[in-house]
């Protein structure tokens, strides 16, 4: 029997995805978190460890692939599966280079789920085609990490005072960042950018 942590947001998501699996004559769904905090607090506990641990991407507090990573640290070998909405090239290198072994969308059937759980189990990646494919053509992204987190926040409709203060840095080092982010991908404005960016599967 495979035994199985589930960590996501949305309730209604776990709740559905965890009865879906436990249709399965293999798996067992363990315990439900409602956030990575939660997860890694009940990891704490040895006796409540489960053989693999299906993340969502994005949570409330810590994101999944910090939380994988976390758990990693604690269990080396851990077999993690992120699933997401909104899977992006960038989300699915992040979440390689840290480790994790499965990477799916929520739009998945519970056939794929299950069987994305029996191969990270097994020590196997399981990664969505389609990612995959897009993650090879976008190639590598000629953003550094704090152009790309403030065109994400230009994408948000945030003007350039807001992006310097949800970043933390000074006004002037933001429009840096976006001047620099607007030139390495030829647009003319910072939402173009963050636009142009997205189609290029660097954010």
């Amino acid at each position: 029997m495979i035994t199985i942590s589930i960590a996501d947001d949305e309730s209604l998501i776990a709740s559905s995805l965890s009865t879906l699996l436990s249709l399965e004559p293999d798996l067992e769904v363990s315990q439900i978190a409602a956030s990575g905090e939660e997860l890694l607090e009940l990891w704490e506990n040895l006796e409540t460890r489960t053989d693999v641990c299906v993340i969502d991407l994005q949570l409330g507090g810590i994101d999944g692939i910090d939380t994988a990573s976390k758990l990693m640290a604690t269990t080396p070998g851990l077999a993690v599966l992120i699933v997401t909405s909104h899977a992006r090239p960038r989300q699915l290198k992040r979440a390689l280079n840290a480790g994790v072994l499965g990477f799916l969308p929520k739009t998945s059937t519970a056939e794929q789920f299950a069987t994305a759980i029996r191969t990270v189990h097994a020590r196997r990646r399981y990664i969505d085609p389609e990612l995959a494919a897009m993650t090879i053509s976008a190639g590598e992204s000629p953003l550094t990490n704090r152009e790309e987190e403030v065109l994400e926040l230009a994408g948000k409709g945030l003007s350039a005072e807001e992006i310097a203060e949800a970043a933390h840095l000074a006004p002037g080092t933001t429009r840096n960042y976006l001047s620099q982010a607007m030139a390495k991908v030829g647009a003319q404005n910072r939402f173009e950018a963050f636009t142009r960016a997205r189609e290029m599967g660097w954010l």
